[in-house]
């Protein structure tokens, strides 16, 4: 699923709800870089979570 995510779409970590929706900076091989609203900037393993998808250009 995260192959799919690009900078600029709305993501929320599954595991970590309270870290508040998140917007996509970069997502280079399986490291995405989301930036937080209650958890700053974070770099995500992707082969070990799936985030969820909020928001994407395409909604």
């Amino acid at each position: 699923m995260n192959e799919i995510l690009e900078p600029g779409m709305i993501v929320r970590h599954p595991g970590a709800p309270e870290w508040g929706e998140g917007q996509v900076q970069s997502r280079i091989g399986d490291r995405i870089t989301v930036n937080f609203a209650e958890a700053g900037k974070q770099v995500i393993d992707g082969r070990r979570v799936s985030l969820d998808i909020v928001w994407s250009h395409g909604n």
